[in-house]
């Protein structure tokens, strides 16, 4: 994962050399024609597309005073039979089957397409010569929410009516023409050509201004309308307001065919009163939570959603949490950092080399640089993004006040949002890059793909090229191809944008368990990547009418904007060739996790034999980070100023195994341990790294003892964990804040506690071992106050509601089985102790009386 890669560029830019343009005769700009010529370079007739048509002023006013009379009378009628009947038509509408739905719809729209996001699917399916068949899909690129798939749903249509029949036409301008971008950009649709005049939408309350035609030298601010893209391009003003008349017209036939017994004129009568606004319920998937993915289906047929800091900031604080416990996961639990250095190999591609023991060498060199690299980049890039978030929200809240449509957005705010957008397009570049490295690698994809070798030893880069021998049904091939279009990162990905492939991705993984199974857990936790940096940039996106002129502000300020991005991210730069495999091959030997070396029987029955080897296994891990951090140290100096450093500066102690005392022994110590009731037979120590500590490293003595294999003698007699050491190094209870803070009592039913007795084992109190089912344990998230969200891939993110705490986290849904793993289960809990100081004694049986 890298995100400073620069990143791919497929929009025409005038003032880079084109090579290919080479011997092309372009006109002089001064002699053309802009006026009366649509397509004065030829580019639509080079694509063998007829050039944009052009309607004089004249035309262009009638056809948009027409729409907008009609608008306006559909809206009306709407809106008065709304007002009147919406809890009745919401309540029949629900009571149908879809039989009798998409009869309704297909009467009110004949030749309605079938799926959901139609446009999307006639883009995968004629990408190669969509011009050709544009006009018979037109409707799709014009209206891709008007499908039997999505209104065929109980709400979705009663949703559609809500919002536009309680809503003004003017609010919907922007996204009802950010809805067709598909459709412009592959040049399926093509508006009229008219030059030097703007259409004014947003913000047009009154009729008469609604869809109005000014010539540039009308208005003082007519040019910067539309140079800034506040308001519309002719061609592109009358297609919204096609859009919008044949919706509300459609709207208004389905509200008269579910009440087909009161004819139009009765509806809208004062013969029936006007109701109260009925209330919409909050949509909810099979686990009765919310989820991303039902927001993103739904969003289209809401009002247009305003732009969500808060929502941001949370997110991106929440992962950057997680990346902060992943850290430190890899650095305490020997079991945990095994784990993920195995699952990286699987998703690597093969080393060739001339030797077995070289091919090995580079093979886990390459693992643990890419390992230490992940880890790295995922939390310097959450916490910068975290960071301007946190910015931006106080921006908002000091020019939120004052922002209008018909003025520009204030400099340092823009500034803001834009240098935003870089780091999360940077960001994203990162796990893209990740992605395009992995999926051919995983188990369940690879029979799919071979690898293209280039002999050479001073190399392991492979071209991976498709399996032809492997054959596809046609559920693989869709999820092949929406992974392709991400991780390529090309003119498709460009063409689509990454938010609406992931949504397909999602969609596709959630209607069809096979394209699940082809899915491994690594890759679903790099959709789950992108599904939060994705939604970050749908968040930006929505920021209309602003947002559609980022691209045009970017062109005086994009260099600075780089060369700030790079100058900020010089450390990180650092620690990218720091991490590189050549550098890595020097501590291979102790981060390989072949032969057991980081074993660690954590959920068997404590003896003598068992304590040993935890202790061990910690032991090579703490020397592995010692060797890591000296190297890091040479490579890349203090990181000063980095959040990794700030988070391995924080005064947090590792949870240790302590030695093996006989039962006998453990009986006269009893009345010294009553603390580990609360915090586990458990001993916490300083993190024994120099670099970031300052302070001695942990024993040598103890850590070369026990990396030895010493004291392996297997004994049958039962027995309990001994208390702590008190070497200068070791610390008996842990400082206040790092494990249990002074907490209340959570007072849960049978199902809840038996999942916190689990995430919270103790093997001195004899707590339960075994697997949590995914659903048991929202339920008890649920049940002590968080509210629960589902992301894309496998991430949840928790929101407390009833605590007296506002951090966030998310947890990793298990896949594809819905168990979570007993280890996986103790990691949540130590996750969860650090974050909220929570601890098994503080759940207990609610008293159902």
């Amino acid at each position: 994962m890298n995100p400073l890669r620069p990143l791919a560029y497929h929009q025409f830019n005038p003032f880079e050399p084109h090579p290919e343009l080479d011997g092309v005769e372009m006109p002089d700009p001064g002699d053309l024609d802009w006026v009366s010529n649509s397509d004065p370079f030829g580019i639509f007739t080079s694509r063998g597309i007829a050039a944009p048509k052009i309607l004089p002023p004249s035309e262009v006013r009638r056809e948009a005073k027409d729409r907008t009379t009609n608008i306006f009378a559909y809206h009306e009628k709407l809106q008065r039979i709304l007002e009147r009947h919406e809890a009745t038509i919401r309540k029949r509408w629900e009571k149908k089957t879809r039989t009798q739905r998409l009869g309704v719809l297909l009467q009110a729209w004949p030749g309605m397409p079938l799926t959901h996001r139609p446009d999307f699917a006639a883009f995968r399916k004629h990408s190669r010569n969509l011009n050709s068949v544009a006009i018979q899909h037109r409707s799709s690129f014009i209206w891709p929410i008007i499908n039997q798939e999505d209104l065929g749903d109980p709400k979705t249509l009663t949703l559609l009516l809500n919002s536009r029949g309680r809503n003004p036409p003017h609010l919907f301008a922007a996204s009802d023409g950010e809805g067709m971008h598909l459709g412009q950009v592959t040049m399926a649709i093509v508006p009229i050509f008219l030059n030097e005049y703007v259409m004014t939408l947003n913000g047009m309350a009154r009729q008469e201004d609604y869809g109005r035609l000014l010539a540039w030298d009308e208005h003082e601010d007519a040019f910067s309308w539309m140079n800034d893209h506040k308001q519309f391009l002719p061609g592109e003003g009358l297609l919204v307001l096609e859009f919008q008349e044949r919706l509300l017209e459609f709207l208004v036939d389905c509200c008269k065919t579910i009440l087909h017994e009161i004819p139009l004129d009765r509806m809208t009568s004062d013969e029936f009163a006007i109701q109260p606004e009925p209330p919409l319920k909050e949509s909810l998937d099979a686990t009765g939570f919310s989820t991303l993915s039902i927001m993103a289906k739904e969003a289209p047929y809401r009002p247009p959603a305003k732009l969500d800091l808060q929502k941001i900031e949370s997110l991106l604080s929440a992962r950057t949490v997680r990346a902060e416990d992943h850290i430190w996961s890899l650095r305490e639990d020997p079991s945990y950092f095994a784990e993920t250095m195995l699952d990286m190999k699987e998703h690597l591609p093969d080393i060739h080399s001339t030797t077995k023991s070289h091919r090995d060498d580079l093979a886990w060199a390459r693992v643990i640089s890419s390992v230490l690299a992940e880890s790295f980049f995922q939390l310097e890039g959450f916490a910068e993004l975290r960071n301007q978030a946190t910015h931006l929200r106080e921006l908002s809240g000091k020019y939120g006040p004052e922002l209008s449509p018909e003025k520009d957005l204030p400099e340092e705010y823009l500034a803001a949002l834009l240098r935003f957008q870089h780091y999360l397009n940077q960001m994203t570049k990162g796990v893209l890059s990740q992605l395009n490295l992995s999926v051919a690698a995983s188990p369940p994809l690879r029979a799919f793909f071979v690898q293209n070798v280039t002999r050479s030893t001073k190399s392991s880069k492979i071209k991976v090229i498709p399996n032809n021998a492997m054959k596809r049904d046609k559920v693989a091939t869709q999820l092949i191809w929406l992974l392709q279009t991400l991780w390529e990162d090309d003119h498709n990905l460009f063409l689509c944008r990454m938010t609406t492939v992931i949504d397909e991705l999602d969609r596709l993984l959630k209607a069809e368990p096979k394209a699940l199974e082809l899915v491994s857990p690594y890759i679903a936790m790099l959709i789950g990547e992108l599904s939060i940096t994705g939604e970050c940039l749908r968040q930006l996106e929505i920021f209309q009418p602003w947002a559609n002129g980022f691209e045009g502000a970017l062109v005086d300020r994009e260099e600075g904007i780089k060369k700030e991005f790079a100058e900020h991210t010089r450390a990180w730069a650092q620690v990218h060739d720091a991490f590189k495999e050549q550098n890595i091959v020097a501590v291979r030997h102790l981060g390989d996790p072949s032969g057991g070396k980081f074993q660690y029987p954590v959920g068997k029955r404590q003896n003598k034999a068992n304590v040993e080897t935890l202790r061990r296994s910690e032991a090579n891990l703490d020397a592995f980070w010692n060797a890591v951090d000296d190297m890091l140290y040479r490579k890349a100096g203090s990181l000063n100023g980095t959040a990794y450093k700030q988070v391995l500066s924080q005064p947090r102690y590792l949870q240790r195994t302590p030695e093996w005392v006989e039962p006998a022994a453990k009986k006269e110590e009893k009345s010294n341990q009553t603390h580990q009731q609360n915090n586990g037979s458990y001993e916490y120590v300083s993190p024994s790294s120099r670099l970031f500590q300052g302070t001695e490293t942990t024993s040598s003595a103890r850590a070369e003892v026990l990396a030895s294999g010493a004291g392996k003698t297997k004994v049958k007699r039962r027995g309990m964990l001994g208390p702590e050491s008190t070497s200068e190094n070791d610390i008996a209870l842990p400082p206040a804040g790092s494990v249990a803070d002074s907490q209340p009592t959570f007072k849960v039913d049978a199902r809840a506690l038996k999942v916190f007795r689990t995430v919270f084992f103790d093997p001195a109190a004899n707590t339960s071992v075994g697997e949590v089912a995914w659903r048991d344990f929202l339920h008890a998230m649920d049940s002590t106050g968080f509210t629960a969200q589902k992301l894309y891939g496998s991430v949840w993110h928790f929101q407390p509601t009833r605590l007296d705490v506002e951090r966030s986290i998310q947890f990793h849904e298990p896949h594809p089985r819905g168990k979570i793993p007993f280890l996986v289960a103790r990691r949540h809990g130590r996750r969860l102790s650090q974050a909220y100081g929570w601890y098994g004694t503080m759940f207990v049986l609610k008293d159902n009386n």
